[in-house]
């Protein structure tokens, strides 16, 4: 059985203090040794949630969300992470703020930001749009801070945007890592990151961004597989090719879900939109052309109907290794026969994963919350053991 100790024993074997005051925006941007910290932390905390410790290291003080998407998993991990740690949530609704009126990026940031710690964004549908928008909010807050407006720099936290989802990809990175024993067991196993059939459209990029741009950094054999035409971003896939050189590992794509299938370890049929279509939509959208993206979503949908045998099926899942592939998904799900007439996935497939699913999705709080934490405190494994001497119970008894 692992102690609290354990984890700082392992906090203190890494390398991560670039991490102190600094922001978390893509994982391809983090060392090792920083990705694995924020497993560390992320473990560290449920180990303490589990054994009633406190974890409450902020007495006062916001975390700020601004969700320019729709979330149900995101939106209460970042409110859950914040909560963990001792910070009140605000949401920004942009259509309650001054937006509308002109008020700039750099004055909403600081407006925001007098009392905040943490700022998590979603930004995720528009190309060349999303991650742009959080380095801008990061950088009007360092000189905020610089300038005397702000007395302490909020940490900013990617909760999705148009390149990555790494607060969801760390998560399913963790989840891999305890159903596999360990980072160390992951070497020359098999990920499978397939397209799979949605009867609606589109989808972001980021999670297949993200898991290649992760998964090829654990010497793992990484296949991207999708119909001719659902390309992702050529540069992550550059991303990939290096991590998985660097590593041991490879990056490999294919236009057959059969093949990318086949003695799989892991499996993450997942639907998205061609990158092609979500830089012309974005485009559009810039250009206020909404009758031309009402018929782009139109072809796109009639694209995608092309595609409807990209399923994850009972017969596909007999193929992978042993016919027992770990199954992933960010969720929702497209289930077939549930949520729609035909989906990403077979009903009896996904009612199998179920709670695999689910502890794939409950490692995001924790995930959140040592973003969180590395970037607030200078000295976390110090930390984490005053903590266990304090000795505070989170619920009293």
């Amino acid at each position: 059985m692992k102690t609290l100790q354990d984890y700082i024993d392992k906090l203190n074997s890494l390398h991560f203090k670039e991490m102190y005051n600094n922001d978390f925006f893509l994982t391809w941007e983090k060392t090792d040794d920083e990705l694995e910290a924020v497993w560390t932390v992320a473990d560290a905390l449920r180990f303490m949630r589990e054994n009633n410790i406190s974890t409450k290291v902020f007495e006062s003080g916001l975390g700020i969300s601004l969700f320019r998407d729709n979330s149900t998993r995101t939106r209460f991990s970042f409110a859950s992470a914040c909560n963990l740690l001792g910070l009140e949530v605000q949401d920004l609704d942009e259509g309650k703020s001054q937006i509308a009126h002109g008020e700039t990026v750099r004055e909403t940031a600081n407006m925001i930001s007098f009392m905040a710690d943490v700022i998590g964004i979603r930004d995720d549908m528009y190309i060349g749009k999303g991650n742009a928008y959080m380095r801008e909010v990061s950088q009007a807050v360092q000189d905020g801070h610089r300038d005397g407006v702000l007395e302490q720099r909020p940490t900013l936290v990617n909760l999705q945007c148009d390149i990555d989802h790494p607060t969801q990809c760390m998560a399913d990175m963790l989840h891999i890592i305890h159903e596999f024993g360990g980072v160390e067991n992951l070497k020359g196993k098999k990920l499978a990151m397939t397209w799979a059939y949605s009867p609606s459209y589109g989808k972001p990029l980021s999670v297949p961004q993200g898991v290649i741009g992760l998964m090829t950094r654990m010497g793992m054999d990484v296949v991207l597989a999708h119909p001719e035409g659902y390309e992702v971003m050529p540069e992550v896939e550059e991303v990939a090719k290096k991590n998985a050189k660097k590593s041991g590992g490879s990056f490999t794509k294919t236009h057959s879900m059969e093949e990318a299938f086949k003695d799989a370890d892991i499996v993450y049929p997942k639907s998205w939109a061609p990158f092609a279509a979500m830089e012309k939509r974005t485009n559009l959208y810039g250009e206020g052309d909404f009758d031309g993206i009402k018929a782009l979503e139109k072809e796109l949908l009639a694209q995608n109907a092309e595609h409807k045998d990209w399923a994850c099926t009972e017969e596909l899942m007999k193929t992978t290794k042993d016919g027992n592939a770990l199954y992933l998904h960010c969720l929702p799900a497209d289930i077939t026969g549930v949520s729609c007439e035909t989906g990403e996935v077979d009903a009896s497939v996904f009612d199998r994963y179920r709670t695999p699913l689910y502890k794939e999705a409950s490692y995001k709080p924790y995930i959140i919350a040592a973003m969180i934490l590395l970037s607030k405190f200078e000295n976390p494994a110090e930390l984490l053991k005053k903590l266990e001497e304090k000795g505070t119970p989170r619920i009293f008894k």
